[in-house]
């Protein structure tokens, strides 16, 4: 079998090959052993794992995988939407790939909208500069998180590796316009510390069961907010059976719609 390098799709042997990833990167620790940093193709999940226990995936595989990422048929499409106006969305996300494919799932779903691809520890550095640009109804901050060690440490956010991005993220939009109900925040990935991002201000945040969150998760967040009416309160009694995990993958305390009859 050829080298593992940058771009490749593969899968972990000692998780049975449930999930599949890009290598990112390939890092090397102590001067000899290879590590490949991973992030997840349809999962937002950032993970690491010696090169020894990586499975290089056939390319067919991994374009199925790209191919079935869009859910946007399960989710309701507002009527007469010429005589409606929708609330306008920014979206920031860590993830390049992820940024495109978020791209054509609101441009399918005909949303206002802005996409950005920004670095997670930059989020919390520009948000406030593009708020103040793009003016929206609804900010969404995504990209990859995940625990470090897995399955403890949970109220330490040391221990998750991107959380304290949106943490500090969600902030700094919430000093911007500190009313929950004119701006709504969505904010985190796979594993993400939830209650420390639902504190910091979000409406919505993943992930309560610290489990892993589908792609589209926070998109159709989002969408359902941006296309409610605006005297319609958007609750998860509204979103869990849209969510591939329900509350365990996403949760929060509601928000307004962000439609108008115009």
């Amino acid at each position: 079998m050829r080298s593992i390098k940058k771009g490749d799709i593969v899968s972990r042997n000692s998780y049975n090959n449930d999930i599949l990833f890009f290598v990112e990167r390939i890092d090397v620790v102590d001067n000899r052993a290879r590590v490949a940093v991973l992030k997840g193709i349809t999962i937002r999940i950032e993970a690491d794992s010696p090169i020894e226990d990586l499975t290089i995936v056939p390319k067919r595989i991994g374009e199925n995988e790209l191919r079935n990422i869009n859910r946007a048929e399960d989710i309701e499409r507002i009527d007469n939407r010429l005589s409606v106006k929708l609330g306008k969305i920014l979206h920031l996300d860590g993830d390049r790939r992820y940024s495109e494919k978020t791209e054509r799932y609101y441009r399918k779903r005909n949303l206002n909208f802005v996409v950005k691809h920004v670095s997670e520890y930059r989020q919390p550095q520009i948000i406030r500069d593009l708020l103040r640009r793009y003016r929206p109804d609804i900010v969404v901050f995504t990209g990859h998180d995940g625990l470090i060690k897995s399955g403890k440490n949970y109220d330490d956010i040391n221990n998750y590796r991107t959380s304290k991005y949106f943490v500090n993220a969600v902030k700094e939009a919430r000093m911007w316009n500190p009313n929950i109900n004119e701006l709504v925040i969505f904010a985190g990935a796979c594993q993400s510390y939830y209650e420390a991002i639902i504190s910091a201000g979000a409406n919505f945040a993943s992930s309560p069961a610290r489990i892993l969150i589908d792609f589209v998760d926070p998109l159709i967040v989002a969408d359902t907010v941006a296309t409610s009416n605006q005297n319609r309160l958007v609750t998860m009694n509204d979103l869990e059976r849209k969510i591939r995990n329900g509350r365990m993958a996403i949760s929060g305390i509601g928000a307004t719609g962000k439609s108008t009859v115009i």
